[in-house]
């Protein structure tokens, strides 16, 4: 069965696929306005259930909160150093008999390491029980920078010990996780087993969405990296030098916007400048943190209800040659005063550590998937070209 799996998955490397809502296991994903922090809600405690709010991160490797928003801190069991769970963690290492991890703080330009214990407790997932849960706990001090109602951060990196990888190992499914990340409301994060989705609305059939699939690139980073074959405004490929783009795109769900090396967002900029004011845009001044900003002018909404600004596009490998992931006006753009928007891109310097970041402004309202399996990554056209959200609820057949 797996091998005929990797097969299917595989061949439609090229083709897009159908999804239809059957993970078997779902968590809600709510946006923090204020701070543009995504975070899910996992119940922990095995006396009396804790539900606990952890912002998603791409590159954490082991979750991490503050073990005192728990009802029942006395029922935490404490990983010794010597176990082989301790020696398997990434970072670890020991105080006395007992097993640390440090953890990395995912906000800010330079992360911010401190060091907690390694402790086990029950999680509940889907009304499923995860008796083994591994997480490390906390100070209160290490909550600056995220939104007042999160306790902790939700590792879900390519590692051993993610949240993703322990759920599938502890049930025995297909490692594999996906993420819809809602522009507002409440968004879905699914865990393992299906090999398609139903997209909402759910009425008028199983409404098909066009997935493509590209390889993910260098897992063993702990990042989520795609290659970068091309950049597109408008159709029209930017002029860039090969280099800047040898270090392809890394997916990030705490950066905002996407983070661009200086070159290659200002070729970004001018192409999408000299496309925009031919049609109707008037360019206006800057809003921190965006350099180029536009008065909308004689533009408008197209007929799908989106922002009527130029397409970008980023070209990724395809099994038969590249394929695009196209980003629309929702997704290019953001608004900053009634009549104002700009581009929702950021200048990262010359010599930033990666070249290129994708944000969550840009990943929201897609379907992102994630297959271990197959090591490949699976996206969505934008939910909204398909009059849909990622804030509709998925259910059940």
């Amino acid at each position: 069965m797996g091998g005929l799996m990797r097969l299917t998955v595989f061949l439609s490397m090229f083709v897009a696929i159908t999804l239809t809502s059957q993970a078997q296991y779902l968590l809600p994903i709510t946006k923090d306005e204020p701070t543009k922090q995504f975070y899910t809600t996992l119940d922990i405690d095995s006396a009396a259930k804790s539900p606990v709010n952890l912002l998603l991160d791409l590159q954490t490797s082991l979750t991490w909160l503050n073990c005192r928003k728990l009802k029942s801190l006395s029922l935490l069991r404490l990983v010794t150093c010597q176990s082989s769970t301790c020696k398997s963690i990434p970072g670890n290492g020991c105080d006395g008999k007992t097993c640390l991890y440090r953890q990395p703080t995912p906000l800010g330009v330079t992360p911010v390491v401190t060091t907690g214990r390694v402790v086990q407790d029950r999680a509940t997932v889907s009304k499923a029980s995860l008796p083994r849960f591994t997480f490390s706990c906390a100070e209160e001090k290490r909550l600056q920078g995220l939104a007042p109602q999160l306790a902790g951060v939700l590792g879900l990196s390519p590692g051993q010990f993610p949240f993703w990888r322990q759920v599938t190992s502890a049930f025995n499914i297909i490692p594999k996780f996906a993420l819809c990340l809602p522009s507002s409301g409440t968004g879905h994060f699914y865990v393992g087993g299906a090999n398609y989705y139903r997209i909402p609305p759910f009425s008028g059939g199983s409404n098909p969405v066009p997935m493509t699939l590209t390889p993910l690139k260098n897992i063993g980073s702990g990042n989520y990296l795609l290659s970068v074959q091309s950049i597109y405004v408008g159709r029209s490929p930017l002029s860039l030098s090969p280099n800047l783009l040898e270090g392809g795109a890394k997916l990030s769900t705490v950066v905002p916007y996407t983070v661009l090396q200086t070159d290659i967002y200002n070729a970004l900029a001018r192409s999408f400048t000299q496309k925009a004011t031919k049609i109707g845009m008037f360019e206006a001044p800057r809003h921190a943190p965006f350099t180029d900003c536009f008065d909308e002018g004689a533009s408008s909404r197209n007929k799908r209800g989106l922002k009527n600004v130029p397409v970008i596009e980023i070209g990724v490998p395809g099994r038969a040659g590249e394929v695009k992931w196209s980003f629309h006006g929702e997704n290019t753009v953001v608004r900053v005063m009634e009549t104002v928007i700009c581009l929702a891109f950021v200048d990262g310097g010359k010599k930033p550590k990666e070249s290129m970041v994708i944000g969550t402004h840009q990943l929201q309202d897609y379907m992102i998937d994630f297959d271990f399996s197959t090591t490949l990554m699976a996206f969505s056209d934008s939910l909204l070209l398909h009059n849909t959200s990622c804030s509709t609820w998925p259910s059940r057949k």
